[in-house]
């Protein structure tokens, strides 16, 4: 009988670049992956995929097997998910979240989860990907953005209100007209708190971008210019200063997403019931309360 364990490295070849990257995603060298399709070959007596200086690539025989190896992977990860749900309130759950929400807001506040729960251990992962939860990327995921389709389960938990932010040091040595503008490069120019911040410029270029919050909010701190951050990061950073706004920024809805095979396992519900809570608690700080009014100083400075 065919290994389990070689449809899955089968799989993964045929979805990945190179051996390399299927090497990486499956997390063992790239002789282990040529050794275990190789075997596989033999065991098939076909030739699965030609070797080609630029890498493997998938040959017609390899083709003709490629959707009977998808129902084996999804039968097979459908039983590993019930399996997983079968186990009491101990066990790992990975929740998949953005890198900044996972660093600056998840991870120091599931102390209070650690003490009700302590055979449950959390394995957080800061991931700008939706990752694929069907094929158990994450048992959880918070994304900003309802998923559709795929057979999940989606359950808005709350919104990230944004505004703009910069260094106390920034405010106070630079006039509000000669403000720099930093914010996300064109990859982001889809998203509505993008046009927002474009607007808020009044056709100044930004004078720094980056693809990531993490880099934004760093600039910030170090007196770049002025910025659109979340709150619970702005607000939080004696640092920073929030800066008074004509009109408030678009909130971006926080969605909990589940397989439903899963939601009913004592530990992922444990979790589930535990982040709802949490958003629930500190909707405030996400929100970041009223937003302060423009001062007659900073119009008549504008």
């Amino acid at each position: 009988m065919t290994d389990w364990d070689d449809i899955r490295f089968f799989l993964e070849l045929g979805r990945q670049p190179s051996l390399s990257a299927a090497a990486r995603k499956l997390k063992v060298d790239h002789s282990t992956v040529a050794r275990r399709i190789a075997a596989l070959e033999q065991q098939l007596n076909l030739r699965l995929f030609d070797r080609l200086p630029r890498g493997y690539a998938m040959t017609e025989e390899g083709e003709a097997l490629l959707a009977g190896a998808e129902r084996v992977e999804a039968e097979m990860l459908a039983l590993q998910r019930q399996a997983s749900g079968a186990i009491a309130l101990q066990g790992s759950v990975r929740i998949s979240a953005p890198p900044v929400l996972a660093s600056h807001f998840l991870a120091p506040r599931f102390v209070p989860f650690r003490v009700r729960h302590p055979e449950i251990q959390i394995d957080l992962c800061g991931d700008p990907r939706a990752v694929d939860l069907n094929r158990r990327e994450a048992d959880l995921a918070l994304r900003m953005i309802k998923p559709g389709g795929g057979g999940l389960i989606a359950r808005r938990i709350g919104a990230v209100g944004h505004g703009l932010y910069a260094a106390r040091s920034y405010l106070s040595r630079v006039k509000p007209k000669d403000w720099a503008y930093i914010g996300y490069d064109d990859s982001f120019g889809h998203i509505d708190l993008h046009h927002w911040l474009m607007a808020q410029t009044k056709g100044r270029p930004l004078a720094f971008t980056a693809n990531d919050m993490a880099s934004l909010y760093q600039a910030t701190r170090a007196g770049m210019g002025v910025s659109l951050l979340p709150h619970y990061l702005g607000g939080s950073d004696p640092l920073l200063r929030r800066v008074p706004t004509e009109t408030q920024s678009p909130d971006r809805d926080i969605w909990l997403v589940v397989h439903p095979d899963l939601r009913r396992a004592p530990r992922i519900r444990a979790v589930m019931d535990y982040l709802i809570e949490l958003f629930a608690r500190d909707g405030r700080l996400l929100q970041g309360g009223a937003a302060p009014k423009r001062s007659a100083l900073a119009k008549r400075r504008a």
